[in-house]
C-alpha cells in the first residue's frame, strides 16, 4: 500500500450562544481502530481545563513520536542496540504572529544505548531518522533536535 489514511473522529456538545468566556472547550477524540479516545480541550489561556491534554501539546507530542519511532526504525536497521530514550520537547507559539502557530518545536532527546556503541554513529542516525520524520516533514514549524548519548 501507497497510500495510508488517518480518520478521527471529534465531538463536542454545548452552546456558544452564553458567549466566548461561558461555552465549554471540552471535547472528545477517536481514532478508530483504537479504542482508546482522548478527552481534550483548549489551552488553559484560551480558557480551556488545564487538566486535559490540548491540541497544541498534541503537535509537539506527535512531532516527539514520529522521531522517536523514525530512530528507533534507522538504530535497528543499522543494528545499533538503543536501550533507553527520553524526549523533553518544547513547543513555542508567538501569539504576535501572523496567522498564530507554533512556530518552533525543540526535541531535546537523551539516547541510552548498549556499552561500546559508537556515539557518533548515535548522531548520525538521529539526523536521519529526523529527515524522515513524516510529522515534522509535514509542519510548518522549525523541529531542531539536540541529542544527547549515554551508555548503559
Amino acid at each position: 500500500m501507497t497510500t495510508h489514511t488517518y480518520r478521527t473522529d471529534l465531538t463536542w456538545t454545548g452552546a456558544t450562544g452564553v458567549g466566548y468566556a461561558a461555552y465549554p472547550r471540552e471535547h472528545r477524540v477517536e481514532a478508530p481502530p483504537a479504542t482508546a479516545s482522548l478527552d481534550l480541550s483548549a489551552d488553559p489561556h484560551f480558557r480551556g481545563a488545564a487538566e486535559r491534554l490540548n491540541p497544541e501539546q498534541l503537535v509537539v507530542a506527535a512531532a516527539s513520536s514520529c522521531q522517536l519511532l523514525s530512530f528507533l526504525a534507522v538504530a535497528a536497521r543499522a543494528g545499533v542496540d538503543v536501550v533507553g530514550y527520553a524526549d523533553h520537547a518544547v513547543g513555542t507559539m508567538d501569539l504576535r504572529d501572523a496567522p498564530i502557530r507554533i512556530g518552533a518545536i525543540a526535541l531535546d532527546v537523551t539516547v541510552t544505548v548498549a556499552p561500546g556503541t559508537h556515539h557518533a554513529l548515535v548522531h548520525r542516525l538521529a539526523e536521519e531518522a529526523h529527515g524522515q520524520c513524516y510529522i515534522a516533514n509535514s509542519l510548518r514549524s522549525d523541529v531542531t533536535l539536540a541529542l544527547t548519548v549515554v551508555d548503559a
